[in-house]
């Protein structure tokens, strides 16, 4: 069994509009903009990263905003749900807060016991804010959100899958679990995580399969403390047959990838070395940072990608 992975370490979906996405993350929801760079295969592309203020590993929630994307269609062998952790008794300020800012399809609802709230982003996106007690993790502070409401990093990701046996399994494997059982849905916890201990594996078996679109998960990325751990993690893969791919710099992250059962993609990505390599922490997110290999188009990508504030 892997015991190197200690959490989520970040979600990546994909967006239809770079200027909406970063005002509903930044504004809406109150996170930091921790990284304003591009997708390293079609660098045309904004890759934004949110988090708290330092952009830790299970905070940061990642995004591709290609222009006029079409919505993806929601289904089986996909992400549904993106949970975030904050304080107890803070829900009723944040249901004002979503209505206020124009977020209309909010819900309360109660799962394994946690108060939460349900919520669409604006390309449809699934969301929850999930009451936690006693979550250590320190918030970005910089917006209008306070300290004592404000998103403390992930709480959850919840998988819809046709049949979740197989995917429970390599849960099992790596180092996840059961928590609990509610009808179709299954709890997996990683004990003594970063905070973004649990993933909800949800049975749909008569759902036709998802079309990825704009507000899709493109894929959900596990946290490792270093390179070491990770190829010990790759190894363990292998060596149960899933086909891994090699190890690849993501500049903040060294990251591998492999497909699950049920179809959801699954990266492990180290905590090494963060955000701060090429931004000062005060400076983060503000500045167009560039791979090495893009460096050269800088002058035309600054006129062409729309500015963000």
């Amino acid at each position: 069994m892997i015991k190197e992975i200690n959490g989520l370490h970040h979600v990546t979906s994909m967006a239809s509009d770079a200027v909406e996405n970063n005002a509903f993350f930044t504004d809406v929801l109150g996170l930091r903009r921790v990284k304003k760079t591009v997708n390293f295969d079609a660098p045309d592309v904004y890759h934004l990263y949110y988090g708290n203020e330092r952009g830790e590993a299970g905070t940061v929630m990642t995004y591709f905003p290609f222009p006029n994307m079409m919505k993806g269609k929601a289904g089986v062998g996909e992400v549904g749900t993106t949970a975030f952790s904050v304080p107890d008794g803070t829900l009723d300020h944040w249901l004002n807060r979503l209505f206020e800012m124009g977020v209309s399809d909010v819900e309360k609802s109660q799962t394994f016991g946690e108060n939460r709230l349900n919520f669409s982003g604006p390309d449809g996106d699934g969301f929850a804010l999930v009451e936690v007690n006693e979550d250590a993790r320190a918030p970005w502070t910089g917006g209008d959100v306070g300290a004592d409401t404000a998103i403390r990093g992930f709480h959850s990701a919840s998988m819809r899958l046709r049949d979740g046996g197989a995917s429970a399994e390599l849960l099992k494997f790596m180092g996840y679990e059961l928590f609990d059982t509610s009808g179709d849905v299954s709890r997996f916890v990683i004990p003594n995580g970063n905070g973004a201990d649990f993933i909800d594996v949800e049975t749909l078996p008569s759902i036709e399969r998802a079309q990825q679109g704009a507000g899709s998960v493109h894929h959900i990325a596990f946290a490792v403390e270093d390179r070491a751990a990770q190829l010990a993690v790759r190894s363990a893969l292998l060596d149960t047959g899933y086909q891994v791919t090699p190890v690849i710099d993501r500049d903040y992250f060294w990251a591998i990838y492999f497909r699950t059962p049920g179809g959801v993609l699954f990266e492990i990505a180290t905590n090494e070395p963060g955000f701060g390599r090429d931004e000062h922490v005060s400076e983060l997110g503000q500045g167009l940072q560039l791979p090495t290999q893009h460096e050269h188009l800088r002058s035309e990508l600054e006129k062409t990608l729309r500015p963000l504030v």
